[in-house]
């Protein structure tokens, strides 16, 4: 049950990571602000990187032609669930954003099975079901929190991107070396933020080059959102390397209370009276899958 502590740990990274994001839109755009998480955070991921795998005697590399095709499937769905989710905050709030990104969990649990293979076991998806209705409501667009055309379907996109995505790097961290998760996992993590990196560099230098100046100059705030990205992946991909995606994206809906705290402190932002009453069900329901 380690990865329990261990997703509740990425959650909070990830939280603060988004904050950070979220500040830089304005300027850059969704996809310059995406790229903040992956060209920032590519460093600091090669130390994680680094420094696992030189403190693991034994571990060896399977860079397999499996293994790179799931980090390609599973950056370029990352890509577009982080600039969708970016487009849900935008067009509603940090919170709402938040949990509409949350729809991954039911997609995550429906993903591992039909594609990958996962055992869920009944709790589990019960945990999944109360943990989406609560998010449900929550979400439900209300006058105090006015939600922009497009917000849920971006909302929606990116949690289903996110779940795939989340599954493909699953795939990857038990190929490339299955006797150490925690080495493959943040190997993993190198890899696929290089990629990234390099593949919306290229986009923006060549679309928008504007965007590209607006990501450089926002570099101090930009460093916070890249270590924070970087430790919130290698933190998910080692959850997902000791357990199936479901169960951690259930548990990982913790990241919602944090975001809504997290609004309300940096951006002003509230919520009402049902949308919180409705977030405990959501957290009922990630009980329920954690212990499943």
């Amino acid at each position: 049950m380690i990865w329990i502590p261990i997703t509740i740990a990425a959650a909070a990274f990830q939280v603060a990571r988004n904050a950070a994001q979220r500040s830089v839109m304005g300027g850059a755009g969704p996809w310059g602000a995406t790229l903040v998480r992956f060209l920032f955070g590519l460093p600091f991921a090669t130390v994680f990187a680094a420094a696992a795998w030189l403190a693991t005697p034994g571990a060896s590399a399977h860079a397999t032609a499996p293994f790179w095709l799931a980090c390609l499937a599973g950056a370029a769905l990352q890509i577009c669930a982080t600039a969708a989710q970016l487009t849900a905050m935008h067009r509603s709030s940090f919170a709402l954003g938040t949990a509409l990104q949350q729809s991954g969990l039911p997609f995550a649990l429906v993903w591992g099975v039909l594609l990958f293979g996962d055992k869920v076991s009944a709790v589990t998806w019960g945990g999944g079901l109360v943990a989406t209705a609560g998010l449900a409501v929550l979400t439900w667009p209300r006058g105090e929190t006015p939600m922009r055309r497009g917000a849920v379907t971006a909302g929606l996109a990116s949690g289903a991107a996110f779940a795939l995505c989340a599954n493909c790097f699953r795939q990857a961290a038990l190929i490339f070396e299955p006797a150490h998760p925690v080495v493959s996992a943040l190997v993993t993590v190198m890899v696929v933020q290089a990629i990234q990196s390099a593949a919306l560099t290229a986009f923006l230098a060549t679309r928008n080059p504007d965007a590209l100046v607006e990501v450089v100059k926002a570099w101090r705030r930009s460093l916070g959102a890249g270590f924070c990205g970087a430790a919130a992946s290698g933190l998910w991909f080692t959850a997902m390397a000791f357990s199936p995606v479901g169960p951690v994206r259930a548990v990982g809906v913790i990241e919602m209370p944090l975001a809504a705290l997290a609004g309300r402190r940096l951006f002003a932002e509230r919520l009402t009276a049902v949308q919180m009453i409705f977030g405990l069900v959501a957290a009922a329901g990630v009980a329920m899958a954690a212990l499943g």
